[in-house]
C-alpha cells in the first residue's frame, strides 16, 4: 500500500521514538549526541516534521546512518538475460 508522505513522516518519527526509548535515551540525551535542539526532536516526534540534516545527525547519535546510504541505492542488476551474459 503507497503511503502519503505525512504517513511516512509520521511513521519515522514513531520509530525513532521506539529507538531513542529502547536505547534508554530522554529527549535531551539525545538532545546532547545529535547536537539537534531538544525543542526539534520534540516536534519532530509529535508532528514528523525536521530537517534532513537534523534528520540525519539523530540518526548517527543512534547508530542508524548507514540505513540513509541504502536509502536511494541503485542497483546494477540485469534487466535481460542477453544483459546478464553481455560482460563474459
Amino acid at each position: 500500500m503507497l503511503k502519503l508522505p505525512k504517513e511516512i513522516m509520521s511513521d519515522l518519527a514513531e520509530k525513532v521514538r521506539k529507538l531513542r526509548t529502547q536505547k534508554g535515551l530522554s529527549r535531551e540525551e539525545l538532545s546532547n549526541r545529535s547536537g539537534v535542539s531538544y525543542s526539534s526532536i520534540r516536534r519532530f516526534e509529535t508532528t514528523g516534521k525536521i530537517s534532513l540534516e537534523s534528520l540525519l545527525q539523530i540518526a548517527m547519535a543512534l547508530n542508524r546512518l548507514d540505513d540513509f546510504e541504502k536509502l536511494f541505492s541503485i542497483e546494477d542488476t540485469p534487466k535481460s538475460i542477453d544483459d546478464l551474459f553481455k560482460n563474459e
